[in-house]
């Protein structure tokens, strides 16, 4: 690269994974290591003074944490891209940062010419995810979304599992055998099954049902 070096903030409140940082950095013209913090209010502050092209951001840290300054630059338009750097990867962690708006989302066991173009792509907007967390985030994004059962729904539902036909089911509940059949339709497509023993079954798994 050659021009403007890209201006760096490190947050972490682990002194020593600041240093390891800036060590990393320091030795590398395409960069500046222009500010430090230890938590998020003061990322906050610094942020504010020195405006970053990028903010290496840790996530879990005593008072206010990463998702919460990530928060705190958009609101007060800070327009430095954030690139979380955290030893996590479960989905309280991950899906809180992306939606607060963090560009990207890497462990800090990343190799450093990894951490390295992450940096620069993350500089340029581009977003930047470590391959555990990526599949994290396909995975939710294909999970069906899981609609509740209706009481009525349900109630159906239970009287199937024990061995009601829908006949039976209809004059249990005081309504006619088409509605039965109405509301197991219903129940099919939010449990994402196309017959009875495959909703009572994914009811079960779900909880929905327990056995008597």
């Amino acid at each position: 690269m050659t021009g403007t070096p890209i201006r760096l903030v490190i947050v972490d409140d682990h002194p020593v994974v600041r240093d390891g940082l800036r060590g990393m950095f320091t030795g590398d013209p395409d960069f500046a290591v222009v500010g430090e913090a230890g938590g998020g209010a003061e990322a906050v502050t610094v942020v504010e003074a020195v405006r970053p092209d990028v903010v290496l951001m840790d996530l879990r840290m005593p008072g206010m944490d990463g998702v919460a300054a990530i928060g705190e630059f958009n609101r007060r338009g800070l327009p430095a891209r954030v690139l979380v750097l955290t030893t996590y990867d479960t989905d309280s962690d991950v899906l809180p940062a992306i939606q607060a708006g963090a560009t990207g989302y890497l462990l800090k066991d990343t190799p450093r010419d990894d951490l390295v173009r992450a940096v620069r792509s993350a500089a340029r907007g581009e977003s930047v995810l470590s391959p555990s967390v990526a599949g994290r985030l396909m995975g939710r994004l294909r999970a069906p979304a899981q609609e509740p059962l209706s009481p009525r729904e349900l109630e159906v539902l239970t009287l199937i599992a024990r061995g009601r036909s829908n006949r039976e089911a209809a004059a249990d509940l005081f309504i006619s055998e088409a509605t039965v059949k109405t509301h197991l339709l219903h129940a099919y497509g939010k449990l994402g099954v196309n017959d009875r023993a495959a909703a009572v079954a994914v009811a079960f798994q779900r909880g929905l049902l327990t056995p008597d």
